[in-house]
């Protein structure tokens, strides 16, 4: 692996050896190890996660290297750079009618896919459901037995390198239309009502004890969240500016699933 990964470094480098195409079967190693799950783009290491910047960078170098081709499903016609991926009953993962996963991403036995689309580098756990419209970016990490609601937003990054995929991590529930981009961790078991937009630079405050406490780019582990505003001072007026509220925490001594169905109940968020 050590050997792959000094090789895709120096193509990277030194984009002009892309012209040999000898030099392409270490890029479409490293796609195909993605696509079956063998590497992923960022993995956990205890509370961290470790990003893998050479596999992100092959995924990049993947693109010049394709040409562009015609894919025909049924009536469908597509016109892409990059197949998609096959053999769904083999893999044990449920696929209903207009889901679209790009090869190179991995779905895991078990998870379902609804009318949605998994880009290229992104990983899906086991148990997942990525529901109706929902879409998962370029390398954005979905951990086991999550929720995607309806038109939920997982972004993508491929560059710069080392900039962490949006991540989220086991048993969060994600509800319907929330965006979560920019590299954003939802930490596990977490809730996001409807609509709840993260940035790296939105403010996610809690607000259940005497002082708020304010986060960027993370949100904690079971925190049940929603969307807000904040006040705030521009040359022409005061004006809110969206952020999001933690309101409360899901019940550690609960099931993940009667737990999230409390948390909804208990605090009244829409879904």
């Amino acid at each position: 692996m050590e050997d792959l990964k000094n090789r895709i470094e120096t193509l990277w480098n030194d984009r002009s050896l892309l012209q040999d195409p000898h030099r392409h079967s270490d890029i479409l190693e490293v796609i195909e190890m993605l696509d079956k799950g063998q590497i992923r783009i960022a993995e956990p290491n205890g509370d961290q996660w470790i990003v893998h910047k050479w596999i992100k960078k092959a995924v990049v170098l993947y693109f010049p290297i394709q040409k562009m081709q015609t894919i025909e499903v049924g009536p469908f016609e597509f016109h892409d750079k990059i197949p998609l991926k096959k053999n769904f009953a083999s893999q044990n993962v449920r696929v209903v009618p207009h889901a679209i996963a790009r090869y190179g991403s991995f779905i895991e036995p078990g998870a379902i896919l609804m009318p949605s689309y998994v880009n290229i580098g992104a990983y899906v756990g086991s148990g997942t459901m990525v529901d109706t419209w929902a879409t998962v970016g370029s390398c954005a990490q979905i951990g086991k037995h999550v929720h995607l609601s309806g038109g939920v937003g997982i972004g993508g990054v491929l560059e710069p390198p080392q900039a962490q995929p949006t991540i989220i991590e086991d048993n969060c529930f994600i509800g319907s239309r929330c965006i979560v981009v920019e590299g954003v961790r939802v930490k596990k078991e977490a809730v996001l009502g409807a609509n709840v937009v993260l940035t790296q630079s939105t403010r996610i405050i809690d607000v259940t004890g005497p002082e708020p406490i304010t986060y960027k780019g993370v949100v904690p582990e079971r925190s049940v969240v929603i969307p807000g505003s904040y006040t705030k001072s521009f040359p022409s007026g005061d004006y809110q500016v969206s952020c999001a509220l933690i309101i409360g925490k899901r019940k550690e001594s609960t099931d993940t699933k009667v737990s999230l169905n409390d948390a909804l109940r208990d605090y009244d968020v829409a879904v």
